[in-house]
């Protein structure tokens, strides 16, 4: 693990934080307004569609199969513009990535009911895009849309800490388990904005990542 001062913005404490609370927002979101659908937490609907598949209910099937086929597009995606537009000097390839999810966002919310699983489609494509765009803050590996990873680094760190007495152990670990309270946060937010606001609320993430487009703008990507 890095102790060292970011060199890029974009792997900034403030962006990652960001980036995670419109992470546990979108969860939110999506379970509460969206048919019950994970759009960051494939795992979860991989077993929800294990689980109608075992009870014969395969009219909820394309609920849970599409937004998986397009978290392995949105990861694709973003991977082949990593490549086309890594060395491009006007535009980092990572706010590329961050106006595509913006607008992805914004026209999910214009979506009725009737569409949810477009709006899913469109959330998980998002969260794949992110996970594989935003994978460090400060050197460090770590997720914007997902807890399970973010915490066992973050136990580890701080065991390490209490049998190495190294002071940058337990500062990086408090890093990671802050992290893991902006995504309670952020779920917290979105489902309280879900209910109050409804589908629309879903550009309260949108503008977590309008923040961090102009910080990467403003500052050194």
């Amino acid at each position: 693990m890095s102790n060292s001062v970011p060199k890029q913005m974009s792997e900034s404490l403030r962006i990652g934080c960001l980036l995670t609370l419109a992470g546990g927002f979108q969860d939110a979101y999506s379970y509460i307004l969206r048919g019950k659908v994970f759009v960051n937490a494939q795992t979860g609907n991989i077993v929800l569609f294990a689980q109608n598949v075992s009870e014969r209910r395969f009219e909820k099937l394309p609920r849970y199969i599409f937004p998986i086929f397009a978290f392995i597009g949105g990861i694709y995606i973003a991977q082949r513009i990593e490549i086309s537009f890594k060395n491009n000097a006007k535009i980092h390839w990572r706010q590329i990535v961050l106006i595509i999810e913006i607008i992805l966002m914004i026209i999910s919310g214009f979506l009725p009911h009737r569409l949810d699983f477009i709006a899913n489609i469109l959330l998980s494509f998002v969260c794949a895009m992110q996970i594989l765009s935003f994978n460090k803050f400060r050197g460090n590996p770590f997720a914007t849309t997902m807890c399970i990873g973010n915490l066992k680094t973050a136990t580890l760190l701080l065991c390490k800490y209490h049998v190495t007495k190294k002071a940058y152990l337990l500062k990086t670990s408090l890093h990671y388990f802050l992290i893991l309270l902006m995504f309670a946060v952020g779920a917290a937010f979105g489902a309280v904005a879900a209910r109050q606001i409804g589908i629309y609320s879903i550009w309260t993430a949108a503008i977590f990542l309008i923040l961090c487009l102009i910080m990467m703008f403003k500052e050194k990507v």
